[in-house]
């Protein structure tokens, strides 16, 4: 097999991958990502053992068990430009031998589920709601990099999103599927939804504060109309997509789910950020345990 150089797998000298710090055996086979560094320990001190504590700028990552399952929490913080990193080097931890820099014969596939927050299109989806997106649109360019090939399904969801939006809106994004085993097993319940994944947290998602956005709020809003095998554009966020992209070009399992912090078309922010948090992670590290 053909050996990875090293500038273009970069290996600490402590055996570690370069960004996320991480060695092979420290990675569990069940992933969680979550963005902000400081919910890493809101989602490990559920576990009941912890084995690895590491922290490299943004990425901070625990690994340990809960019951018999080996978890591993990471954070990636905000952006796509975070995911490729995340997404890769995950990857190479399970998939590549550091020993002699070859993709590994037997494929290891990640199950990686998403805790995060974003902000609701539907006055019907309040704060404190809880997205699982079966579908995301990017609306980075992240894609514009890799040889992308969608689905049938993907395709679909593009072309009738692009027939919908030439009387509406009309924004560049490519279309991708999230796992529907891990949407059946850890998002029952939870409101599905066609996610939308944000280059940026202001004029990206049209918020106007001194420097105008060049779509405003009403622009995105208009696209909670448009819904694809009854499942409807519900949210914002900003990692989804290249989540889902990634993950299916690797051979991995994703989902994300989403905490609703703000709800766009009523202007609200909710006050039980944490509280509403803690039961988001409670109820996805429950069906981690008892599904996957």
């Amino acid at each position: 097999m053909a050996r990875i150089p090293e500038s273009e797998l970069i290996i600490n000298p402590d055996g570690s991958i370069y960004h996320l710090n991480l060695r092979p055996e420290d990675l569990a086979q069940a992933v969680i990502t979550v963005g902000d560094p400081g919910r890493v320990p809101q989602v490990s001190k559920y576990f009941d053992e912890l084995e690895v504590k590491k922290q490299k700028r943004e990425f901070v990552s625990h690994t340990g068990r809960l019951g018999r399952k080996r978890l591993t929490v990471i954070s990636s913080g905000i952006g796509a430009e975070n995911i490729d990193i995340l997404l890769n080097e995950l990857d190479a931890l399970a998939n590549i031998d550091f020993d002699t820099r070859s993709i590994r014969p037997v494929h290891t596939s990640l199950d990686i589920i998403r805790i995060g927050t974003s902000g609701s299109l539907h006055a019907d989806i309040p704060v404190g709601s809880f997205v699982a997106s079966a579908y995301a649109l990017g609306l980075d360019n992240l894609l514009s990099f890799y040889e992308y090939s969608p689905t049938l399904g993907e395709a679909e969801l593009a072309d009738e999103l692009n027939a919908f939006m030439a009387y509406t809106a009309e924004l560049p994004f490519y279309a991708c599927e999230g796992n529907r085993e891990l949407l059946a097993a850890i998002g029952a319940g939870m409101q599905p939804g066609i996610t939308l994944t944000s280059a940026g947290f202001y004029g990206p998602q049209g918020r106007t504060l001194r420097a105008r956005a060049r779509f405003g709020a009403e622009y995105f809003l208009q696209l909670a109309g448009f819904s694809f095998r009854n499942v409807p554009v519900t949210n914002f966020e900003m990692e989804t997509s290249a989540i889902y992209a990634l993950s299916r070009m690797l051979g991995h399992r994703a989902l994300s789910t989403n905490l609703i912090l703000a709800n766009r078309a009523g202007q609200a922010f909710s006050n039980n950020y944490r509280e509403d948090m803690d039961k988001l992670i409670q109820l996805v590290l429950e069906r981690i345990v008892d599904k996957l």
